[in-house]
């Protein structure tokens, strides 16, 4: 017991020196890391408890997220295959995780072959690929254009090919678009607009109406904007519509819309419709009722019925910017764009949350932080909106309760 106890505390001690120094640390392990590191392999091999192991284990992937091909710690190559075949799956998985981290060609062979297996348990498979991803395996975008044909792991794949730059990538993707279901397509666009290369392979796609310009949210249109390419602006002023700035054409713009959403028409709102365009422009970014993301501000109780209100902070997001959800550009030295909000910059690595993910990347591969003085909710949401769709949408917006999403109409022939 007295044994125990002094572990524990000889665990607690490295745990919390491992976390300051990695911390502290602005680029990469240091000589003194590495040998926190080394003591808690150490540990590992000293205690023979799956639970005990398991808490290690944590730790230090905790304190080495985003990080990849660091030095294998001394004692790590030992320990590394007792902990694979640990009774705790959740040991297993991190152990193997790790031995990724630690560059093992070894661990990410097994890992694609996981991933690769499609009669493996679909959990496995996802931890698998987010692994791959997280390690940057150089032969995975192959494997990911193959499981875009697989429904369950379609929207992970098509996340993760964001990470590579790969000519084949666009291409594929644009193959299967029209195919793909509303989130389905949201992850597309946003892989597509990460990089220069595919994000003018979707504007030329876009230019041949095998994607349609109303089919691109605003924020992704920023995303593609943040490149600061003549041609690709130049296809979005063309197609998309270009967003007023100026307070004289804000106010006119919303004394605009607003005649609009209070003139009479002879139809019903169609709230199902409503809430359906909420999941397509909105939902990624505001939660409501319950449903939708966290980037910005839950709008379930805020003063939706007000029209005034509602108009003017869907037309004029950046009158007032909390500064919890001011927009940020995130480049990576691999030609890589995310805007989105950073919600840490400790250590090795940054994390940024984007409308379609939460992605750390590790600092050494950052290129640039700029932070932008707008809101994350994007200029320029109407223009992709025809005037019903607008009405429908407002309608929903002001409503008090949830409504079902619309029916899906079986297809002719079936």
């Amino acid at each position: 017991m007295r044994t125990k106890r002094n572990n524990a505390r000889r665990v607690k001690r490295l745990y919390f020196l491992l976390f300051a120094i990695v911390l502290l640390s602005p680029v990469q392990l240091r000589a003194q890391d590495a040998e926190a590191l080394a003591a808690l392999v150490g540990v590992l091999k000293e205690v023979d408890d799956p639970a005990f192991h398991l808490d290690i284990l944590k730790g230090i992937a905790a304190a080495l997220k985003g990080q990849r091909n660091i030095k294998m710690p001394k004692g790590w190559k030992e320990i590394a295959p007792k902990l694979a075949k640990s009774p705790n799956a959740e040991v297993r998985q991190l152990a193997q995780t790790l031995s990724l981290t630690f560059g093992s060609k070894t661990a990410m062979a097994a890992l694609r072959k996981v991933l690769t297996n499609g009669k493996a348990k679909l959990p496995e498979r996802r931890k698998a690929l987010a692994a791959l991803v997280a390690a940057r395996d150089v032969k995975l975008p192959e494997v990911l254009r193959g499981l875009l044909s697989e429904p369950e792991l379609r929207r992970e794949a098509l996340r993760g090919l964001g990470a590579f730059e790969d000519a084949k990538t666009a291409p594929a993707i644009l193959k299967i678009f029209a195919k793909l279901d509303t989130a389905g397509k949201r992850d597309a666009l946003t892989t597509l607009a990460s990089r220069v290369s595919s994000a003018k392979a979707l504007m030329a796609a876009v230019t041949r109406g095998t994607v349609k310009a109303n089919e691109l949210p605003a924020d992704i249109v920023r995303q593609l904007r943040a490149h600061g390419v003549k041609d690709i602006n130049a296809t979005l002023d063309k197609v998309w519509g270009v967003s007023r700035s100026t307070p004289a054409a804000k106010l006119a713009e919303i004394a605009k819309y607003k005649k609009l959403l209070q003139a009479k028409v002879n139809r019903p709102d169609n709230l199902p419709r409503g809430r359906a365009l909420f999941q397509r422009t909105c939902a990624q970014c505001h939660k409501l009722y319950g449903e939708g993301g966290e980037i910005g501000p839950d709008i379930t109780g805020s003063n939706r019925n007000n029209l005034d209100y509602l108009i003017t902070n869907m037309l004029d997001p950046n009158a007032e910017i909390p500064n919890d959800y001011r927009t940020t550009i995130l480049r990576t030295k691999d030609n890589r764009v995310l805007v989105g909000v950073i919600r840490r910059s400790e250590g090795q690595s940054v994390t940024i949350a984007t409308p379609a993910e939460v992605v750390t990347v590790a600092k050494r591969d950052v290129a640039a932080i700029d932070p932008q003085n707008f809101s994350m909710m994007p200029e320029g949401l109407v223009l992709a909106l025809k005037e019903d769709e607008l009405r429908d949408l407002v309608a929903y917006l002001r409503g008090s309760r949830q409504v079902p999403l619309p029916k899906i109409e079986p297809k002719k022939g079936n």
